[in-house]
């Protein structure tokens, strides 16, 4: 029971993330919300961290893949948010979310041995994430079509680099605790993002886009630490559940904002949605 709540909170509370976003980095833009993002994120995760590091020194190798872990999460999301200013929740979220088939692909070519029947379920979701990305009604070359064809890239290179934390992460998860795992992103959000643009005086925050940049944050660090807990009492059952996120996300979307999706998009997205968890369960 303790897996499957952890898993459902989990895609829950980054559907909520993503939904916020959305809406935020039109308000604001997509650097700003990423900053206030890593900056509420800092807070949070920094106490954590500090006890944890007195206890487990970071040195060596373990450096460099938490350095590598840090920038793919914090380009990733950078990409992803700028993806969902200007396209759909419903294309943006389950592209990004086949973060894990891009892992697993960067493990097989590393030399870790992939399951039976993986291979087949990662051109499934290859042929989803193409489909998907076809934007229904714009004629070629519109506005529309424009806009919806950089909102795809966005989200391909938020998955390829999210891939490549989530594999960085996974060499040194059971050398540091969970605290140390997600310090950098934010520490690095700090650092690279938000400390520039308040001394430019491009931080940007309103009134509206407050409540969604703060919920973001919690958000985005409640829904690991959620997944964290679920894990330990059962990894398939946490991930496959976590990798809904895209799935809840979209039908918020459809549901608050009528977001629609024509017919070879649903399909696309059908086919990441489902290829995502089986490769979790395979993988698991």
């Amino acid at each position: 029971m303790t897996a499957i709540l952890g898993g459902l909170g989990a895609a829950l509370l980054w559907a909520t993330a993503t939904v916020c976003s959305s809406r935020s980095s039109r308000m604001i833009g997509a650097a700003s919300v990423l900053a206030w993002v890593m900056l509420i994120g800092f807070v949070l995760a920094l106490p954590a961290a500090a006890v944890s590091l007195d206890a487990t020194p970071v040195a060596g190798a373990t450096f460099w893949w938490l350095l590598v872990s840090g920038a793919g999460n914090l380009v990733g999301l950078l990409s992803e948010y700028a993806g969902l200013r200007i396209g759909k929740v419903g294309i943006v979220a389950p592209i990004a979310s086949t973060e894990g088939a891009i892992a697993a692909v960067i493990a097989g070519v590393a030399g870790e041995r992939i399951a039976p029947g993986a291979g087949v379920v990662l051109g499934v979701i290859a042929v989803g994430v193409v489909l998907a990305g076809i934007a229904p009604g714009d004629p070629e070359g519109s506005e529309g079509s424009r806009r919806g064809g950089r909102a795809t890239v966005y989200a391909v290179v938020a998955a390829v680099t999210f891939g490549v934390s989530l594999y960085a992460a996974g060499r040194v998860s059971r050398d540091v605790p969970l605290g140390i795992i997600v310090l950098p992103a934010r520490l690095m959000g700090v650092v690279v993002l938000a400390a520039p643009l308040a001394v430019t005086r491009k931080l940007r925050l309103t009134r509206r886009a407050l409540p969604l940049v703060l919920v973001s944050g919690i958000c985005e660090i409640g829904g690991l630490a959620s997944f964290s807990v679920g894990a330990r009492h059962g990894i398939a059952v946490s991930a496959v559940l976590g990798s809904q996120f895209a799935a809840l996300a979209a039908l918020a979307a459809f549901v608050l904002f009528r977001e629609r999706l024509g017919r070879i998009q649903l399909a696309g997205v059908a086919a990441i949605v489902a290829g995502v968890s089986l490769l979790t369960a395979i993988r698991a």
